[in-house]
C-alpha cells in the first residue's frame, strides 16, 4: 500500500510548491501569469471586486471622506494586499527553509496627501510611503528569521509591484 499523506510545515503544502517550482524551472512558459479582477460601482463610494469564483470583496470610504464606511477603502486593501503577499511569502520561505512559525503579524501604515485626490493642488495622489513592521513568532535563531526577511522582500510580487515604477494603462472603453 502506497502513502498519500502530504508533507507539510506552517500548514504549507511541501509536495506541491516543490512541484510548481519544477514545473515552471522546466517549462519557462508555466512561469508567466496574469491575474485579473473585475470591479463594478455598487452607487456612491461603494463598489466591489470580483476575483475568480470568490464572493465580492466590497470598498467604501470612511464617513469623514464622504463614504457610508461599510468596507475597507481601496488604500486600505492596497496595505493589506501588501502584507497578505508579505505573509504568503513568510509562510513559504520559512516552510522551504524548514522553519516552524508560530505566529507573524504584518503592521501596515500608508502616508497620504488627500490634496490632490480631492483636486485642490496638482501632485501625487498615492501614498508618500509605506512602512510595514513584522512581527514573527518562531523558534528560529535570529540570523535564520534575518535570512527568511531577506528572501522574503526579495521576491514578494506586491512589494515589488509598489517598489517600482511599473506601466499603468486605464482606457476608456464602451
Amino acid at each position: 500500500m502506497t502513502s498519500t499523506a502530504t508533507t507539510t510545515l506552517n500548514d504549507v503544502d511541501l509536495d506541491a510548491v516543490a512541484a510548481l517550482a519544477d514545473a515552471v524551472t522546466h517549462n519557462e512558459a508555466a512561469g508567466d501569469t496574469t491575474w485579473s479582477a473585475t470591479v463594478t460601482w455598487d452607487g456612491a463610494f461603494r463598489s466591489s471586486a470580483r476575483i475568480r469564483d470568490f464572493a465580492p470583496i466590497t470598498s467604501d470610504e470612511p464617513t469623514g471622506l464622504g463614504g457610508s464606511n461599510t468596507a475597507p477603502n481601496p488604500v486600505e486593501q492596497l496595505l493589506a494586499a501588501l502584507g497578505n503577499c508579505l505573509a504568503v511569502g513568510y509562510a513559504a520561505n520559512a516552510s522551504a527553509r524548514g522553519i516552524t512559525l508560530h505566529d507573524v503579524r504584518i503592521d501596515l501604515r500608508g502616508d497620504l496627501d488627500l490634496h490632490t485626490f480631492l483636486g485642490l493642488r496638482p501632485g501625487h495622489a498615492g501614498f508618500s510611503t509605506i512602512q510595514a513592521q513584522v512581527h514573527i513568532v518562531s523558534d528560529a535563531t535570529d540570523e535564520q528569521l534575518q535570512e527568511l526577511h531577506s528572501a522574503v522582500t526579495a521576491t514578494s510580487p506586491v512589494g515589488h509591484t509598489l517598489a517600482a515604477a511599473i506601466p499603468v494603462t486605464i482606457e476608456l472603453t464602451d
